[in-house]
């Protein structure tokens, strides 16, 4: 068997941060990363790590009588004031009927606003009022502590690997959209 086939065994990495003691768990990529077990251990990684990223602020959405559909409009709204109702769609991914029932009560609650669009006055463009980036920037300071203590624990080499993983899953008119958000805020 030639060396560059062969598996090698699994390292842990030890990061010692002020707080805390972390032990990474996650064996090294196997070369054969494209087999079966590897690619299952990815979306489990995949899975579960996005789970527990929204399990953190589960309370906080809770404290404001917010679901998680309410925070993913806000934030993208944050992230791109002006985005219309359809562009926010698309970036969703849900249908009309559901976002419109999110845009309505973030409305009446006084999160955000909508008006004319500049271009074309039958689109609806979205910007969130001090109230909605109050509530937005306080539940995202929960998301930026698990990512940077994340981020902490891995290493920026891993950090780019996780970004270039994440956008290869993306079809390349989603990464267009994404590589564009913040970029007018």
């Amino acid at each position: 068997m030639r060396a560059s086939c062969q598996r090698q065994a699994p390292s842990a990495t030890v990061v010692t941060m002020q707080d805390e003691n972390f032990l990474s768990q996650v064996p090294a990529a196997s070369a054969l990363f494209l087999r079966e077990a590897e690619v299952r251990r990815g979306i489990e990684y995949l899975f579960f790590g996005h789970g527990a990223l929204w399990r953190a602020i589960d309370a906080r959405l809770a404290e404001h009588r917010l679901g998680r559909a309410h925070y993913r409009a806000l934030y993208f709204i944050a992230r791109a004031p002006g985005i219309t109702i359809s562009d926010l769609l698309a970036l969703l991914g849900i249908t009309k009927q559901s976002l419109g029932r999110v845009i309505k009560e973030l409305e009446a609650r006084d999160y955000l606003t909508t008006r004319p669009g500049g271009r074309d006055r039958r689109q609806k463009e979205l910007r969130l009022t001090p109230g909605g980036r109050a509530v937005e920037a306080a539940i995202f300071q929960q998301l930026r502590d698990a990512m940077s203590r994340a981020y902490t624990h891995a290493g920026q080499q891993a950090v780019t690997g996780f970004w270039q993983v994440s956008e290869a899953l993306m079809p390349p008119r989603e990464r267009e959209r994404v590589a564009k958000l913040g970029s007018e805020a």
